[in-house]
């Protein structure tokens, strides 16, 4: 027997290893019967980590039917508001800020007025990914118009994501075939940089971390739609080959091909009414209330969806010890305050319950959210900490995955929490 020494709250613990499954009691009804213990790893922060041993039906059980009714009033309710919330903004805000006289001043006001544009785009961003889920209403015409003018407008191809968020969600956690998000393994590290030992491996300096972050939230949703980064490797293919803009990705199935298609034509219309709205009212006009908004938009969706995947506490799974309740409790809800539930439509707090049933439309999730967390236990992460301190965290203590029996947990060469094996 071995034994590995951790940290919890400020107390040390022994948490031990053995050789073979250690049995436990498991009462089904009246009815004890002997059961294997949950397999455990040690988390990036040095903590024992359960893996979750409840199934799908066990989660299923517990959620209200009403929680899965879709009202199309409802729904397109709050895209009016969104919108409506934008147009009031533009209205006033580009009338008055020229205004003011000095320089610095209306420098913040344009700053803070693209600023709130871009919260109320992402709003509308959040609204057409409830479209492609088929959570906005019980039509899949509706949905798949709605989704697809909202998404061309912010420049995401909206089948495109649509089918490949699809089967992230049908694998979410699992190391081989998850399509966003997907940690280098120990050895897939080592091979980037060259070297054949962790110990051979440099310490990440502080503005390194900083430098990459600022790619990843500027450019980092687009890096992914044209090459894939971040997803499934696909090494036999050249970069655009595996982009979400060609038909004939990787990504996709043939049956695709003309969705993919569509999407692109929606890119090319937001190209032409920004190039048509430059040219006959001003390239200032387009650029401070659709291109810095939409800046905007590509940092809070990398911000959040990162954010809701990656954490030191959070597992991924080899293809014999993922399962899909396993890979969908790998998932963290966060707290971004009012505008997380007000304008982001609550896909921050209760990003976990998604990822077990995505039809589920947000303004029930947080019901369902509760229901589940029953089943779930010890296993339903939250963390209620500044998310921009978490993103810092985060981008510091998770570079890899180490391989633990099929149980893959983040580590880093910073020095930071569980050290990895050399």
């Amino acid at each position: 027997m071995a034994s590995i020494q951790t940290s919890v709250s400020g107390r040390d613990e022994i948490a031990s290893a053995t050789s073979g499954p250690e049995l436990r009691t498991k009462k089904v009804g009246n009815v004890a019967t002997l059961a294997q213990a949950p397999k455990t790893a040690i988390d990036a922060n040095g903590n024992v980590f359960k893996v979750p041993d409840y199934t799908i039906k066990d989660i299923l059980s517990v959620i209200p039917k009403h929680c899965y009714e879709r009202r199309l009033l409802q729904s397109l309710s709050y895209v009016f508001r969104d919108i409506l919330a934008m147009t009031i903004i533009g209205n006033i805000g580009y009338r008055l800020i020229p205004l003011v006289e000095n320089q610095f001043a209306r420098f913040v006001l344009w700053s803070v007025y693209s600023y709130t544009l871009g919260l109320f785009g992402f709003g509308l961003w959040i609204l057409a990914h409830e479209c492609g889920h088929g959570a906005f209403s019980d039509y899949t015409w509706v949905n798949d118009f709605v989704g697809w003018v909202l998404h061309s407008y912010l420049l995401v191809p909206y089948f495109s994501w649509k089918f490949s968020h699809s089967k992230h969600h049908k694998a979410t956690g699992h190391i081989s075939r998850d399509m966003v998000f997907v940690p280098y393994t120990k050895e897939e590290y080592l091979e980037m940089k060259g070297k054949s030992k962790i110990a051979e491996v440099t310490e990440e300096t502080p503005i390194v971390t900083f430098f990459t972050l600022i790619f990843q939230q500027i450019g980092g949703l687009h890096f992914y739609l044209l090459t894939n980064a971040t997803g499934q490797p696909h090494k036999s293919h050249w970069w655009f080959a595996r982009s979400h803009f060609n038909p004939s990705s990787p990504i996709f199935d043939a049956k695709d091909y003309w969705y993919i298609v569509l999407s692109d034509i929606g890119m090319i219309c937001t190209f032409t009414a920004v190039y048509l709205w430059a040219k006959y009212f001003s390239v200032w006009s387009a650029f401070i209330n659709w291109f810095i908004p939409f800046l905007w938009v590509n940092h809070w969706l990398v911000f959040v969806t990162f954010l809701q995947h990656t954490d030191p506490t959070m597992p991924h799974y080899d293809a014999k010890e993922w399962t899909f309740a396993k890979g969908a409790a790998a998932t963290i809800d966060r707290n971004f305050g009012f505008i997380g539930q007000h304008i982001f439509h609550d896909i921050i707090e209760t990003h976990v319950l998604h990822h077990y049933v995505s039809r589920i439309p947000f303004y029930n999730a947080r019901e369902a959210t509760d229901a589940i967390r029953k089943v779930m236990g010890e296993h339903y992460r939250y963390d209620g900490e500044n998310m921009w301190l978490s993103l810092w965290k985060v981008a510091r203590s998770c570079q890899f995955v180490e391989d633990n029996e099929g149980v893959m947990m983040f580590r880093n060469v910073n020095g930071i929490g569980q050290a990895p094996e050399n």
